[in-house]
């Protein structure tokens, strides 16, 4: 076995932990990656690229904004689809220039792993057996490096692993409080060889179900149907895919998405999820492993972003001066921005999709909420504010 130690031992190679190990590289303060999927894979999961000012703000204050500056697609607005009709929401006119910008987290991945690579620092991929050993003082991280047993000691550990990662179910579930709410509908997500036909995203309120018209870059569009839980793809070709986007997506004006060959597609359930604390002894939980939230809102790589930015900052503190203060308020400063962002993915999604158990009274409930947000500016005011992000804090 090899026995080595290290200041913060980080579960997780996805953009949270790979953020954290390159905030932490900054400030001098020592890392170990452990990830029990192939590299391969982290990169090539097809996962959510709507980035907030803040995570964007953050990339380029951390030294890897390059090429999202150079290939990230900016959006001053969207739009809300119902009725036959798109209205357009001037983000940037109203939040005083903030915007935010479309950029795949495969990308992110990319760039976080070439500045880890140049950092020098360990970086595992396909570990097996990754436990945590929690002591007072130094817990333990514990894997298998293709075989070769590994221990490392650490003065802190983050739990960068997802909902399904390890990390959270180390601790004791007396120790935990759990909130959750699950929807009776996912998502029908597909990537399409087809330039947009919009500049800016479309979120469609249809009586048919939800969609939702995207992009990932200037070839490929990323479109989005509601569909019900555990719906088999083998019932969805091609044509019936187009046939349901074009109609729900569809609007008086003729504007229609453009069709192209789909190369993947993938059904998401939605689900809100949140744990409390997100601290436990020296253990700290970040993104996916301490909290869902519905994609409605484009709000889960974001949070993640935040979590690490605020857990780098403490760690920073800590070993700059030996204050602990932003290590103690990690968990209040997390569950604040948390919940924001849990009321607007719950308010959007709520809005937008088509629940069976609705009666008429519900529907129009919905159609009256949409109407007040396209017609009042403070309505929409409200929503630019949320999805645009507040400020990293």
């Amino acid at each position: 076995m090899t026995r080595t130690r290290t200041q913060v031992g980080i579960v997780g190679a996805g953009p949270a932990g790979l953020m954290l190990g390159h905030l932490l590289h900054q400030r001098g303060i020592d890392s170990v990656i452990v990830e029990n999927r192939s590299r391969d894979h982290v990169i090539e999961r097809v996962r959510a690229g709507v980035l907030e000012q803040g995570t964007v703000d953050l990339m380029h204050e951390a030294g890897i904004g390059e090429r999202l500056a150079r290939e990230g697609m900016r959006h001053e607005g969207l739009y809300i689809a119902f009725g036959g009709r798109r209205h357009r929401i001037d983000l940037a006119g109203l939040t005083g220039g903030c915007a935010i910008t479309v950029y795949g987290q495969h990308e992110i991945v990319k760039d976080l792993i070439g500045a880890r690579v140049a950092s020098g620092r360990p970086l595992t991929y396909e570990a097996t057996e990754v436990r945590i050993d929690h002591r007072e003082w130094r817990p333990v991280l514990r894997f298998r490096d293709h075989g070769e047993a590994r221990e490392v000691a650490c003065d802190f550990i983050a739990g960068c692993d997802g909902f399904y990662g390890i990390c959270r179910q180390t601790i004791p579930a007396d120790r935990l409080r759990v909130y959750e709410r699950t929807y009776p509908f996912a998502w029908l997500g597909v990537l399409a060889q087809a330039p947009p036909s919009s500049r800016e995203l479309v979120y469609s309120r249809h009586e048919r179900g939800f969609a939702l018209f995207s992009m990932r870059t200037p070839e490929v569009t990323r479109l989005y149907l509601q569909c019900a839980p555990g719906e088999d793809l083998a019932n969805w070709s091609d044509d019936r895919i187009w046939d349901e986007l074009r109609t729900r997506l569809g609007t008086d004006d003729g504007w229609v998405p453009t069709m192209g060959p789909i190369s993947r597609r993938s059904v998401t359930e939605m689900r809100s999820f949140v744990v409390e604390p997100m601290r436990y002894g020296r253990l700290f939980l970040a993104g996916d492993a301490a909290h869902i939230v519905p994609p409605t809102g484009a709000k889960g790589l974001n949070l993640a972003m935040a979590d690490v930015w605020r857990l780098a900052g403490a760690l920073g503190a800590f070993y700059t001066s030996g204050c602990d203060a932003g290590l103690d308020e990690y968990t209040d400063r997390g569950l604040r921005r948390t919940w924001r962002a849990q009321r607007l993915s719950w308010w959007m999604t709520s809005m937008l999709h088509r629940d069976e158990t609705d009666n008429p009274f519900d529907r129009r409930r919905q159609l009256a909420e949409l109407e007040y947000l396209v017609s009042s500016t403070a309505a929409m005011t409200r929503l630019a504010e949320n999805y645009v992000g507040a400020p990293l804090g």
